[in-house]
């Protein structure tokens, strides 16, 4: 039996993040809208667990949430929310939500 769609693969983000971080609190929600608009696979390390200590040794990170997107450096400190829009935009075509509910906050 074939589908007319072909199957696609999540786009798989590791965050490793650190408790009372506000930044990481701010990813975790951004991330949540986008995975209402894309496939992606969000997997959650705490900064001080071994994987997410070597994470952070391994890509330099300087803040948190590091975040990797396939296992490759995308961000550390405040998620770049259209850098990711247009990435996943690229990848999966302008299926997506309006940045504007992927959690974007506008300062005055």
């Amino acid at each position: 039996m074939s589908s007319s769609t072909p199957a696609v693969e999540p786009v798989r983000i590791t965050v490793v993040e650190s408790e009372a971080c506000h930044f990481c609190e701010d990813a975790d929600r951004a991330l949540e809208a986008f995975a209402a608009s894309y496939p992606v696979a969000v997997d959650t390390l705490d900064a001080r667990s071994a994987a997410g200590r070597e994470l952070i040794a391994r890509h330099r990170a300087a803040m948190t949430p590091l975040v990797l997107l396939e296992d490759a450096f995308f961000s550390s400190g405040r998620l770049p929310r259209r850098k990711l829009d247009k990435l996943l935009r690229d990848r999966f075509g302008n299926t997506g939500a309006p940045l504007s509910s992927a959690g974007e906050s506008h300062h005055g």
